[in-house]
């Protein structure tokens, strides 16, 4: 029982192409894809670079002098514990 080239297909089954009036759609869901790991990229850049440049404050005396009572307070304690813990 011999096939002609027109009943085999081409050697291509039919189940493996889509119908002629349904375009593939993994081409532009891959694209899609891309695009939405492109823009979620471009997103966390931006809002990194925008907390770094925001977090930057000019360093004033005020806050200097706090952060040098905090340590100056924090060396106290320390020693406190010391001399509580071998006394």
């Amino acid at each position: 029982m011999g096939l002609t080239h027109a009943q085999t297909g081409n050697g291509v089954s039919s189940q493996d192409t889509p119908p002629k009036d349904q375009p593939d759609r993994m081409p532009a869901l891959g694209r899609t894809l891309l695009w939405i790991g492109v823009a979620g990229l471009g997103v966390a850049v931006a809002y990194t670079v925008a907390r770094a440049l925001l977090n930057r404050r000019p360093s004033d005396p005020t806050t200097q002098r706090i952060q040098t009572l905090i340590d100056e307070a924090n060396q106290l304690l320390r020693t406190l514990d010391e001399q509580r813990d071998g006394g």
